[in-house]
């Protein structure tokens, strides 16, 4: 008489199909975490690329502003973001965009707004998932520069040499003093640099 055969013979198979399942599946979810941590790259290097240029642009105009301090004519058009001969921003964002391991694809300056978008240096990389190896991210990002001062004009009656006082939203007023160069307000008092959504 046979002895009973057991199934140990029968569930090999099985056993190697599922740990194959398993094994790919784990590869899926790194190649998907690859992709991710990609993506992240990309959008912190558009973020930084267009603070970068928004930045660039604040720190102008605050020296353009200095530079004409005993005209209050002046003040308003630069205090709202308008002045001339502004050397362009975009190199700067250029240069953020390269630290981050990204290259700017498209870089746009409109008035107080910076529109960037980049592309990762680096693929996703090799993976289970076909073509992934020359995928490579994109993002984008806004940068926006907010105006924080205003001012009264000097009245009639105010002395030829007196300057108005400037009231921002930081909560401190400056009454500018020509010839006192470091306690004239710093760019980041006169304007506001942040992400729009």
């Amino acid at each position: 008489m046979k002895p009973p055969r057991g199934d140990a013979g029968q569930a090999f198979p099985i056993y190697i199909t599922v740990v194959a399942g398993l094994l790919f599946l784990a590869f899926a979810y790194l190649a998907v975490g690859q992709a991710a941590a990609n993506r992240n790259g990309a959008q912190t290097a558009a973020d930084a690329a267009a603070l970068a240029a928004a930045q660039d642009t604040r720190d102008q105009l605050a020296g353009k502003w200095a530079d004409v301090v005993r005209d209050p004519a002046e003040w308003p058009g630069i205090l709202n973001g308008i002045a001339d001969g502004l050397a362009p921003s975009c190199p700067r964002a250029d240069d953020l965009a390269a630290q981050n391991d990204a290259s700017v694809t498209e870089c746009t300056e409109g008035g107080l707004d910076f529109r960037v978008e980049v592309l990762t240096d680096k693929s996703v990389g090799d993976s289970v998932i076909p073509g992934t190896e020359s995928v490579r991210s994109r993002a984008e990002a806004l940068a926006v520069i907010d105006p924080l001062c205003t001012f009264d004009p000097p009245g009639e009656e105010a002395a030829d040499d007196a300057l108005p006082e400037l009231t921002c939203k930081n909560n401190r007023n400056w009454t500018p003093d020509p010839d006192d160069p470091a306690s004239l307000p710093e760019p980041q008092d006169l304007f506001r640099v942040h992400l729009a959504d």
